[in-house]
């Protein structure tokens, strides 16, 4: 379900939090699904528990999941989340736009990049 990258620079909790937000957007974990225990997950990770309960949390914050006492945490899904995810990946590219300005990257050279992207499927 989830695989981790530890060549990524970034903490093994976010990437986790980024893969079940991925996987709640895509509707693979439909509204209202349980998630996998923190125990059976940071197995199957072979993580400590810790680093899995401070991604759920996190999801939690973010509106992506809720907690049901005594029962785990359950998927929610609504349309805000898409939103949300959409004005991240905007602020996204205006960070990559303006890198790009700074290094003398023209917008062409980048569309050009995208081009290539949807031509390799």
């Amino acid at each position: 379900m989830i695989m981790l990258d530890y060549k990524d620079t970034r903490p093994i909790y976010e990437q986790i939090v980024e893969k079940f937000q991925t996987l709640i957007l895509k509707g693979v974990l439909e509204p209202d699904a349980q998630l996998p225990s923190v125990r059976s997950l940071a197995v199957e990770l072979s993580i400590n528990p810790n680093t899995i309960q401070r991604a759920y949390g996190e999801l939690e914050r973010q509106g992506f999941i809720y907690t049901v006492k005594g029962r785990g945490g359950f998927v929610r899904y609504n349309e805000d989340l898409i939103e949300i995810r959409k004005k991240r990946l905007r602020k996204q590219l205006l960070e990559i736009l303006t890198e790009a300005q700074e290094l003398n990257i023209s917008v062409q050279e980048l569309l050009d990049g995208v081009r290539q992207y949807e031509q390799k499927d």
